[in-house]
């Protein structure tokens, strides 16, 4: 009995050990490898600025709530939840697996059940939120410059990522809200620790033109990769 836990415990470090090797590698190496094919046209004008939010294991990304956002996800506000709404300022985004991210507004809610799905499989959702003014001076914000071609290109991904019914519209998941200002949809894709919300985030930005690590899990790595890879 003592050899087999010896056994299990050095296999689970040796695991411990390989994950910790890919996130370096990971964020070490940039996706898209060259710079030069990540759009067919750059602008020098970064006039739109979003930011991506972080925590220990989540990242969101916030647009402006300017006209072209709420007429881009006008069917937010038809669904129920006014992006126009007074003192609104960003309109936050947030993908991940529908289990956890419903069933888990703090930490306080955490269950047994929605963290085996969320280190299994699960259906995907995304979050969306109304707020007002962001402090950018945060160490969990990271403000991000973008031309109006890359920002074009990221509310086209954002937008796409969104699950559409027979009619071609977004699914509410009717009662999921934490509050008053934010709404679940139903996502494409499925959900896994290992490509999750943090690795949405790196492929929504990479559309946008920027350079992500090849394999970011964690809100540290992703940070990590565009600090590294990016000229901000």
């Amino acid at each position: 009995m003592f050899l087999l836990i010896r056994r299990a415990i050095g296999g689970l470090c040796l695991v411990c050990i390989l994950l910790v090797i890919l996130m370096g590698l990971g964020t070490l190496v940039p996706r898209p490898f060259f710079e030069s094919i990540q759009t067919e046209a750059r602008e020098p004008d970064k006039k739109r600025t979003i930011l991506v939010l972080s925590n220990p294991i989540h990242t969101d990304i916030a647009l402006p709530a300017d006209p072209d956002v709420l007429e881009a996800f006008s069917f937010v506000s038809d669904t129920g939840l006014a992006l126009d709404f007074q003192g609104v300022f960003w309109v936050v985004f947030g993908w991940g697996g529908r289990s956890f991210y419903v069933e888990t507004p703090t930490w306080g809610h955490l269950k047994p059940g929605p963290v085996i799905d969320a280190l299994t499989w699960d259906k995907s959702v995304m979050h969306v939120r109304r707020t007002g003014p962001i402090a950018v001076e945060l160490e969990s914000v990271r403000e991000v410059h973008l031309s109006e071609i890359e920002f074009d290109r990221l509310l086209d991904s954002i937008r796409l990522s969104f699950e559409l019914d027979k009619n071609g519209d977004p699914i509410p998941i009717p009662n999921a809200a934490y509050d008053a200002h934010d709404i679940f949809f139903s996502a494409k894709s499925g959900f896994n620790a290992l490509l999750g919300c943090n690795t949405w985030t790196a492929r929504v930005l990479r559309t946008a033109g920027l350079q992500t690590g090849t394999w970011t899990p964690l809100p540290m790595t992703l940070n990590w990769s565009l600090d590294l890879h990016n000229h901000f």
